[in-house]
């Protein structure tokens, strides 16, 4: 199928919020020397502020960067994905993988002062379980936490969880000081023992966030800055703007806004880490009675030309498939790449099947910078019968709505992790992209496989990821190809499965 001439002349507009959100300098020159001693700046272009610096409210993806400016983690995740010691230095399951035993580094404080024990990092666990963050799904394997003694800790769990370790590096991993957990004054200022410290007087919400190098941090080979600024640009434009007159020093771009920054002889770093499409959320009709009805739901897949809207939409850059699940997961299988081909026809015949012919219409947000985007999906619903409205943008309350049920149906990009850790952010009941709770007895046998499995989970995620692609609980498009622009003063190593890199993975270039 072609575009029609409306969405093709539009269609190159597409932000870089698909990759997933005062003016600043860029980097100085200077060496790095000192075994990691901060001598530079670093300006970083982001899409969005964030709602609380309260680490139990942290997100993933490009939220959790801001966060790792100012909290450690238990646990590092390496730019390969490797989990490595940090807080903790090292951790050993027991044999039915239900304990968790952690031993914790001894010389660490928080900027407040306290200093960084078993009694701290129990208070965060426990503050991460019950704040009711975006990610408390992290830790509902959880059942409770032990201080075994000043440096130790055994995380109990209800059940054997293999993602456990991964969460730990990400949002449940972040620690801060006990006493300001749970305050109002941490929800503006950060309170952690990580290698930068908010400067609050050089900071404006929505605009910049400022941080200068903590004095005495404990690891100096991850502190490579004096300054870091992280810039706040929703704007696709704005970025490509900031980052080719020297404001900012990298951000993430969309394939129009890149060809400006590759002419103006800026670095590309990509990997494919999100799928895009639609997560049809509302599977057992409680507010839209249509999506009960798998069919219903087939025909929406059926509905859309993925080959097109990727070469004239997103300029060729990603992969079309039909699955939720990553190459990298071992969940993926080539059977279902194309599952659902290009069948407009069929898409009508089993609408008519389902009894909701010309009575289907689907409510999504608008994701900003994917005006164009969900335009085009508007037009291809709308030649087999299907009415789709967006409606109004997402803002910073996102997550809070997801979880509120407030959208039966969403636009989104979501992070194709290891089979665990995909099935806790959109299939699981606990997730947080499953906000209804659907399930089936079936596939919760399935789960319970994969949590199972040890070494085999990948292979056993297939049956998860068949079950949801048949049942077309989502509307998968493609693959879309990360697209990390950065300027020759700095050094930037990708993150494994993340669309930005670990504020770890910078550094001046020499």
């Amino acid at each position: 199928m072609k575009l029609g001439p409306k969405a093709a002349a539009a269609a190159i507009v597409l932000s870089a919020s698909l990759a997933l959100t005062a003016c600043g300098g860029g980097a100085g020159a200077g060496s790095n020397a000192g075994g990691g001693t901060a001598v530079t700046a670093l300006t970083l272009g982001t899409l969005r502020d964030i709602t609380s610096w309260d680490p139990a409210q942290a997100h993933v993806g490009h939220a959790l960067q801001p966060y790792q400016a100012a909290y450690d983690s238990l646990i590092l995740r390496e730019p390969d994905g490797k989990l490595s010691p940090m807080l903790a230095t090292a951790w050993k399951y027991n044999e039915t993988n239900t304990k968790l035993t952690v031993d914790l580094r001894t010389d660490v404080t928080f900027s407040d002062g306290a200093k960084f024990d078993a009694t701290a990092a129990k208070a965060n666990l426990d503050h991460f379980k019950k704040a009711n963050g975006p990610q408390m799904a992290q830790l509902s394997s959880v059942s409770d936490i032990a201080v075994v003694d000043e440096d130790t800790i055994d995380i109990n769990l209800s059940a054997a969880e293999p993602a456990l370790e991964y969460f730990l590096s990400q949002a449940a991993g972040l620690m801060g000081s006990p006493a300001a957990l749970g305050t109002d004054g941490i929800k503006t200022v950060p309170v952690g023992s990580g290698p930068y410290v908010m400067d609050k007087a050089a900071s404006v919400k929505d605009s910049q966030t400022v941080f200068t190098a903590r004095e005495g941090y404990w690891n100096k080979d991850l502190q490579k800055y004096k300054k870091l600024t992280l810039k706040i640009l929703i704007d696709p434009t704005a970025r490509t703007n900031a980052l080719v007159s020297g404001q900012i020093d990298a951000t993430l771009l969309d394939p129009k806004n890149g060809k400006q920054a590759e002419g103006a002889k800026m670095k590309l770093e990509t990997n494919q880490v999100d799928w895009s499409g639609l997560l049809l959320l509302d599977r057992d009709g409680a507010k839209n009675p249509a999506l009960a009805n798998v069919k219903v739901r087939q025909a929406i897949n059926y509905a859309f030309d993925r080959k097109t809207i990727l070469e004239q939409v997103m300029l060729g850059q990603g992969t079309p498939t039909s699955q939720p699940f990553g190459k990298d997961s071992g969940a993926w299988t080539e059977e279902l790449e194309n599952y659902y081909s290009y069948d407009p026809t069929k898409a009508k015949q089993l609408l008519k099947e389902s009894g909701f012919e010309g009575k289907v219409t689907i409510d999504v947000p608008t994701l900003p910078g994917a005006e164009t985007l969900i335009s085009v999906l508007q037009q291809q619903l709308a030649d087999v019968g299907i009415t789709l409205k967006p409606g109004a943008a997402i803002t910073n309350t996102f997550t809070a709505d997801v979880a509120a049920q407030k959208y039966h149906a969403l636009f989104f990009n979501l992070f194709q992790g290891e089979p665990t850790v995909a099935i806790d952010q959109i299939v699981s009941t606990k997730a947080l992209y499953n906000p209804f709770k659907n399930t089936t007895p079936e596939l919760e046998a399935k789960i319970a496989a994969v949590r199972a499995g040890g070494q085999d989970a990948g292979t056993l995620a297939q049956e998860v990821n068949k079950y949801v692609v048949e049942q077309a609980w989502f509307a998968p498009l493609f693959r879309v190809n990360q697209m990390y622009y950065h300027n020759d003063k700095v050094n930037v190593t990708p993150q494994a499965q993340q669309a930005v890199p670990s504020i770890y993975n910078y550094s001046p270039a020499k």
